[in-house]
């Protein structure tokens, strides 16, 4: 029993990250130190982040709209994303179910309520930077603002 309890204990924390967090990844914005904070403590094996298979596309999207971005370095990002080997998740079974559930109940767009449905799914914490989406989703879930990130 013992062992098991060791073990679960050097389980790594789960963190959900959402599209406005990894925009900061490549964009110099408010709040980007933390979210590179994130990104380095995922790099240094201190938490497993996790995402809804839409979080690259949605950033992608966004830094083409940036107008800082043009193909080739678009595609530089798309192998950025890709390397940094993001467990992704598909819209499906209970996910999907929650997402809907939450987007009806508080007016989110889907998009946005699957990366909360993700996290109460899978009992991970969901950091963003979207003002909005925290404001929607007060209360629901373990969702946080990228500045009260500690590793």
């Amino acid at each position: 029993m013992e062992q098991r309890r060791g073990a679960k204990e050097m389980e790594r924390k789960r963190i959900v990250v959402d599209a406005s967090i990894a925009v900061k990844w490549f964009i110099e914005e408010d709040w980007s130190r933390e979210a590179c904070l994130i990104a380095r403590s995922y790099a240094d094996g201190l938490i497993d982040l996790i995402a809804p298979c839409l979080m690259p596309y949605e950033v992608l999207n966004a830094l083409k709209y940036s107008g800082e971005f043009g193909e080739l370095e678009l595609k530089e990002v798309a192998e950025i994303l890709e390397d940094y080997q993001i467990t992704y998740y598909g819209l499906a079974g209970a996910v999907a179910l929650k997402a809907v559930e939450l987007s009806m109940r508080l007016g989110l767009t889907i998009y946005d309520a699957s990366y909360i449905a993700l996290a109460q799914n899978l009992e991970a914490i969901l950091y963003t930077a979207d003002e909005r989406l925290l404001r929607k989703a007060k209360g629901v879930g373990e969702v946080r603002h990228v500045k009260d990130f500690k590793p």
